[in-house]
């Protein structure tokens, strides 16, 4: 039991006969490691609770658990909402405990390191629950809960009482499942807790305890007709699970107040040695920070990166997501601002009471930032009314300070996917593009072909109707066919198809609806346009950030300035650092999209239905907004450094709408240089000018 396990380097060898095959590495890391998952629940409930203690479980603690499942007896239960249910289809107790072990023996027995068996009719303090399972070694056969005397049996046994709950380690389980038969058929016992004992202490010898590696299991036994709120035992607030509970509710909100206030406790207590330590540091009680705790506000090193306030009042914003100037109140800020405005009287009041109670009248100006090292900062004037306690009200105005900071980071769970899947680039041409192709196709080779990267291309030649009508005398698009045909006969195996519109107003989603009516439902596209140079930096990341029925991808590219204007005759910079000084990403454009066809048929169907297929609407919109708009996807817009184009002046459509044209004049506009990369040629101009 005391070997000295040492780390041992196993040389990697491979049998140069034996032809070389890839190895499949496992979906996780945790799978390839041997991780388990920490804690499963299983809760027992019946056909006379499934749909009243079972569903206050299922409201009050079950999401605090990272899986839980319900065990009936019932033969085809109608599932409450929101819950998973497993059906044995057999009420009697015994049985319905021995096939609940069976069933998570098989189906959880290899993921996770501890088990947990409770009634419906117990409160489990969850989170104390996970805290009790990260203190307990996985290695020993572990049996914890309330231990309870056998009636006439072995003064030395002991069961776990069900109503209490008991955690079970994946080392027991695993010795006990092959007994579960024989305990079946061999022990009589009207209660299954102590059936699921008898089995455990008969054919291992474990006996149940409440107290482990210096864990206590404990348990309180609530009376009947009992007020929650009235109790205040030390045994009542140390306990990990009460029972019996018939109202599930009031006793969660009862721990639900006591975890809160315990949590209160905590932070000022930590507040004040944060306090009593500042003294003592170089800085001194300088360098304490309000509010102690939270992180100092971040402090900008040039100009550029002082975080602006934004202003607002009760009724409307003067910092709007659309930039406007001003906009309404509503929605989301609304509710942020009245919370706000509550807290701070709520301190005021708490502060001062009794000497003085206040009451607002008017919010006078409001400030709020997005601090990223501390959380939301608020500045707040008020208009107050102040009462003493003789009678006597005075208004007065005061300004107020509060952070909202950041809380605990949370991992958001999202769908699994690979980089195995198949890209469907969709490539836009119109006259004007022509200079740019060949570049466009010469990148494509090199990076896809040659590489034998998993992508397709598909061409979409735009004629205007003038051009359309003379291409059996003159293509204007020949030159790119004849590129095409090169590439086919380079690579055997790669075909390029082209598809023909005839149109004086290319329309991104009329566009994209000839595309997708000739794809399956399941394609990735990759609408890109001719400036895109397309590599594996790019490729993988689209493949990553799509996910079908979740998430579609708008990356926002890196736009090189004007050469002329940014080098003006001098050579091109080559290190990683003055990389990003050359250009900016383009947050204007919204030409490059992944997203599955699946996703874009849903929302162009509603779009659809919405607007009647109005050509001047659809002339209006990019496939940006049939997302924005008609589905209820993630948009993950985002830089995307791997996704480089080079400087070109694009040609700006008139007959599109005036927000699109707008668009496309001001990405060429920033597109040219920076503010210093202007001044400086400003001023070489006059100077130039004034000899």
């Amino acid at each position: 039991g005391h070997e000295d396990f040492r780390p041992r380097i196993v040389p990697y060898y491979r049998d140069p006969n034996k032809p070389y095959k890839k190895v499949l590495r496992t979906r996780y890391i945790q799978t390839e490691l041997g991780f388990h998952e920490r804690l499963f629940v299983a809760v027992l409930t019946s056909k006379a609770t499934l749909n009243t203690l079972a569903v206050a479980v299922n409201k009050t603690v079950a999401h605090h658990f990272p899986r839980l499942l319900y065990f009936t007896g019932l033969r085809s239960a109608k599932v409450p909402h929101g819950m998973v249910l497993v059906a044995h289809g057999d009420e009697r107790p015994i049985w319905l405990m021995y096939e609940t072990m069976h069933y998570i023996y098989q189906h959880f027995g290899s993921d996770y390191d501890w088990f947990y068996i409770m009634q419906d009719d117990t409160y489990a303090q969850a989170e104390q629950v996970k805290a009790l399972v990260t203190h307990l070694s996985i290695n020993q056969d572990v049996y914890l809960g309330r231990a309870e005397e056998f009636i006439g049996g072995d003064e030395q046994a002991r069961y776990c009482h069900g109503g209490f709950g008991y955690l079970i380690s994946r080392s027991l389980l695993l010795k006990l499942h092959p007994h579960l038969d024989s305990c079946r058929n061999e022990i009589l016992s009207v209660r299954p807790d102590e059936w699921l004992g008898r089995c455990i202490i008969d054919f291992l010898g474990i006996t149940c305890v409440s107290q482990l590696q210096g864990q206590h299991y404990h348990t309180y036994e609530l009376a009947k007709n009992t007020e929650p709120e009235k109790e205040e035992e030390e045994e009542f607030q140390a306990a990990l699970a009460v029972h019996p509970v018939s109202d599930m509710y009031r006793l969660h909100k009862r721990f639900s107040m006591i975890q809160l206030d315990r949590a209160y406790q905590e932070i000022q207590d930590l507040q004040m040695q944060i306090r009593n330590l500042t003294s003592l540091t170089p800085a001194g009680e300088a360098g304490l920070t309000w509010p102690v705790g939270i992180n100092a506000p971040f402090l900008p090193k040039s100009r550029f990166e002082v975080i602006s306030w934004d202003y607002f009042t009760e009724q409307h914003l003067f910092s709007c997501p659309d930039g406007s100037p001003k906009c309404e109140l509503s929605g989301a800020s609304k509710a942020d601002v009245s919370e706000i405005i509550d807290s701070a009287l709520e301190q005021l009041n708490h502060r001062y009471q009794p000497l003085l109670r206040f009451s607002k009248q008017q919010l006078l100006n409001g400030y709020r930032r997005f601090d990223p090292t501390r959380g939301m900062e608020y500045t707040l004037d008020l208009l107050l009314e102040a009462v003493t306690q003789k009678g006597h009200s005075h208004v007065l105005a005061k300004r107020v300070s509060l952070v909202r900071p950041l809380s605990k980071v949370e991992i958001i769970p999202m769908p699994y996917v690979t980089e195995a899947t198949r890209v469907q680039l969709v490539l836009p041409l119109t006259v004007q593009d022509l200079d740019f192709v060949a570049n466009f196709l010469d990148m494509f080779a090199m990076n896809t072909l040659d590489t034998h990267d998993n992508a397709l291309l598909t061409l979409l030649f735009i004629y205007h109707p003038y051009d359309a009508q003379r291409v059996s005398q003159v293509d204007v698009f020949a030159g790119v066919k004849a590129m095409v045909g090169e590439l086919e006969k380079r690579y055997a195996e790669v075909k390029i198809p082209w598809i023909s519109v005839k149109t004086e107003v290319p329309s991104q989603v009329k566009l994209m609806d000839i595309v997708s009516k000739k794809h399956p439902v399941d394609t990735l596209f990759f609408l890109a346009s001719v400036w895109t140079e397309i590599n594996m930096e790019f490729l993988n990341p689209c493949r990553m950030n799509t996910i079908s029925n979740w998430q579609v991808f708008f990356p926002v590219h890196f736009q090189e300035f004007n050469p002329a204007l940014v080098y003006r005759g001098e050579q091109a910079a080559s290190s990683g650092t003055d990389f990003l000084r050359d250009g900016h990403f383009d947050r204007h454009s919204f030409a490059e999209a992944c997203f599955y066809n699946s996703d874009y048929m849903t929302a162009r169907t509603k779009l659809a239905a919405d607007i009647l297929d109005q050509d001047e609407v659809l002339e209006s919109m990019e496939v940006f907004d049939v997302f924005l708009h008609y589905s209820g996807l993630h948009l993950f817009r985002a830089v995307e450094p791997g996704l480089v184009q080079k400087y070109a002046l694009r040609s700006c459509n008139p007959r599109l709408s005036e927000e699109l044209y707008h668009r496309c004049v001001l990405s060429n506009l920033e597109g040219l240089a920076s503010r210093s990369h202007l001044a400086m040629a400003l001023f070489e101009q006059e100077q130039a000018n004034s000899t």
